[in-house]
């Protein structure tokens, strides 16, 4: 049986993951919301359905999930679902849009998507269900956790490493080999100059904690 791309979230990431995926000549049916408002609707001409019905129209056997749950202060949501969906035994696409860059032996783990024009360098390492935005840059032998989103515009220096669920926003830039913990924020146009321990948020020029 043929697999179908189906994308969870019907929002504004959704609308780029889809032209993402048409990009790449792969078959959407379907998005999929929890918000019964949008049930019924459309997005890009691809019908929305309830997120609860899920299980009985596609089935994980051929069923290749894309999630679209973004984060702009928590990157909770999209973990949970992802782990959600992993527990019922479905598997997420792990994408790269046609006009990245990602060099050969870079490992993408399940779910991560490399998004229009974003580079990711020699001897990285994504972890899964992470988002690299529209145009970040990932330099050589970064490591990069689970659940992450560096929004559009990120740079990463060389060595970077970066703990599960961390928010890079827009614009944010990373010196080579800094360490940012798990759970970070760092805030969008920040400069970050030295480590950032778990869990707080750092934004200016140059960074530093909240």
């Amino acid at each position: 049986m043929n697999t179908q791309y189906l994308i969870i979230g019907s929002g504004g990431h959704a609308r780029v993951l889809l032209d993402t995926l048409r990009c790449l000549g792969l078959p959407v049916a379907a998005c999929s919301d929890n918000n019964p408002d949008r049930v019924g609707q459309t997005v890009g001409g691809v019908p929305i359905i309830a997120e609860t019905g899920l299980a009985s129209g596609f089935p994980a056997q051929t069923t290749m999930l894309v999630n679209s749950v973004g984060g702009v202060k928590d990157m909770t949501p999209r973990r949970r679902v992802f782990e959600h969906f992993k527990s019922l035994g479905y598997r997420f696409a792990t994408l790269v849009h046609p006009t990245a860059f990602v060099a050969a032996d870079v490992l993408l783990e399940e779910g991560v998507q490399v998004m229009a024009g974003a580079m990711v360098i020699t001897g990285a390492r994504i972890g899964a269900n992470t988002i690299i935005n529209t145009r970040s840059s990932v330099d050589h032998d970064c490591v990069i956790g689970a659940h992450c989103h560096l929004a559009p515009g990120t740079t990463l220096s060389g060595t970077v490493t970066v703990g599960d669920g961390c928010l890079l926003g827009t614009g944010a830039s990373i010196i080579q080999g800094i360490r940012i913990g798990e759970r970070c924020v760092v805030g969008a146009g920040a400069a970050v100059v030295r480590d950032i321990p778990a869990g707080v948020t750092a934004t200016g020029v140059p960074a530093r904690i909240r």
